[in-house]
């Protein structure tokens, strides 16, 4: 059997080839031809600890954090996979065993990443035969139920590694600013959102409705008469606008679900939504590296943030009908 590995970093630096979903980004691989997904079988997600303390973190507390952030994703109402972790291991993550494993890794090569998801693949099938997770102990980490100040919380990042895992890329609900050699999050309405908060943070622990949208969209496990989407353009002078950002913000509960143009003509479709009225805002990728979503090539950020000028009302079980929200260079 040929295998393939591909590996996604979180903090700045983040994601390989991704394709287009409807509310989030997802990834895949070239298989005769066709581009595969990549996801998991329905049942369980074996993953082995590697059994080894890191800076007064004990293999135990270790495997309690990943334990309670896989519990996190596993309690997604309705998806068809869960996680099962197998015990400790002496092997360690990227060592083409078969097995999937999750641990600690000296990385001083990688300043900026906390940490990193890699997927080995059947290059003739895509089908999945192991994920490792690795975080970098060039960082101080913890396991603090509150969190610790100057150290970065595990239990948030493997919340959002595990998102990898299951096959999601990074979500760009976020507020950034440039300062320190690196940039800042100012907010973050995504676990996905590809750069960590400050230390010492507990916020991520919490799987956001647009992390939610995307996992459950990814393994089909939206019911169809329960939930509604919205589709439309976003154009530049006539003509669609490629790699711009779209986010639908409920107006009856807040909640932020995004998409993203991913074609010549600037369509999009944003699933998974609730039934009632949305305010849809256009934004240029300009608060991460480009890189960390689906690479920079064609991408354009030369417009200003733009409100679509009609309110659409997502219907259960339909789509509406198509928004054009035509954008103005700045």
């Amino acid at each position: 059997m040929t295998a393939r590995r591909f590996w996604l970093a979180f903090t700045t630096a983040a994601v390989l080839g991704a394709t287009p979903a409807h509310a989030y980004l997802k990834f895949g691989v070239e298989v005769g031809g066709r581009t595969v997904a990549v996801r998991w079988a329905p049942g369980p997600i074996r993953y082995f600890i590697t059994d080894r303390e890191v800076g007064g973190v004990s293999a135990q507390a270790f495997g309690d954090a990943i334990g309670r952030a896989s519990a996190t994703w596993s309690g997604v109402p309705g998806l068809p996979v869960s996680f099962s972790p197998q015990g400790l291991t002496r092997s360690q993550p990227l060592e083409a065993d078969g097995r999937s494993t999750i641990g600690f890794l000296d990385r001083p090569d990688q300043e900026r990443v906390l940490g990193a998801t890699t997927f080995l693949l059947d290059a003739t099938t895509g089908a999945l035969i192991e994920a490792d997770v690795y975080f970098n102990t060039r960082f101080r980490w913890s396991t603090a139920a509150a969190g610790e100040v100057g150290a970065v919380d595990l239990e948030s990042v493997a919340l959002h590694e595990l998102g990898h895992l299951l096959g999601l890329g990074h979500s760009a609900i976020g507020e950034t600013e440039l300062g320190g050699g690196g940039r800042r999050v100012l907010s973050s309405g995504a676990v996905m959102f590809p750069i960590s908060g400050p230390s010492g943070s507990i916020s991520d622990r919490v799987l956001q409705p647009d992390d939610v949208a995307g996992v459950r969209d990814l393994y089909g496990a939206l019911p169809a008469d329960d939930f509604g989407s919205v589709q439309g353009r976003v154009t530049k002078s006539g003509r669609g606008v490629y790699g711009a950002h779209v986010v639908a913000a409920s107006l009856e509960s807040g909640e932020l679900v995004a998409s993203y143009t991913l074609s010549s003509t600037g369509e999009f479709v944003i699933a998974g939504l609730r039934p009632g009225p949305y305010i849809l805002r256009v934004e240029p990728l300009d608060d991460a590296d480009l890189e960390s979503f689906f690479g920079a090539a064609n991408v354009d950020i030369d417009f200003a943030v733009t409100y679509a000028t009609v309110i659409p009302v997502v219907q259960a079980g339909g789509a509406t009908s198509p928004v054009t929200v035509e954008v103005r260079t700045r």
